[in-house]
């Protein structure tokens, strides 16, 4: 089973909306994005507009690290860390399955990219897990 294939982390990610993605930048400081995003039990899958600085970065340098928390005011803390690699997704049937359920969702996706077509502007990729570590699960 994947590192991420825990059925407490995926569970978990279920939860959440969003994540916090950490790439490196030329100098080698942190850039840390909160992203929306898809999870199963081999990956994580984001989609962003591809002359941002955070596709810059995994272009050069793929590694990555992304984080996903709850808890706090009373709650018991919990979440998941994942080290890993970027991987970009070219068009193709895999692609086109993950837009849909990006669309699934996030019911807002359609409005903001002007219907169900990922724009030509966007680029997915996948964070495939070399480490994952859970807290409070």
């Amino acid at each position: 089973m994947s590192p991420l294939g825990d059925p407490k982390i995926q569970r978990f990610l279920d939860t959440k909306e969003m994540v916090v993605l950490a790439t490196i930048q030329p100098d080698g400081a942190p850039l840390a994005t909160a992203m929306w995003f898809l999870h199963d039990p081999a990956a994580l899958t984001m989609i962003s507009v591809a002359n941002l600085q955070k596709v810059r970065n995994l272009r050069r340098d793929p590694r990555v690290s992304v984080v996903a928390e709850a808890g706090g005011g009373g709650k018991a803390v919990c979440g998941v860390a994942v080290q890993g690699r970027a991987e970009f997704l070219a068009d193709g049937p895999e692609r086109r399955a993950l837009v849909e359920r990006f669309h699934r969702k996030y019911a807002d996706l359609q409005g903001y990219w002007g219907g169900l077509a990922m724009p030509s502007d966007r680029v997915m990729f996948r964070i495939l897990p070399a480490r994952v570590r859970e807290w409070g699960l």
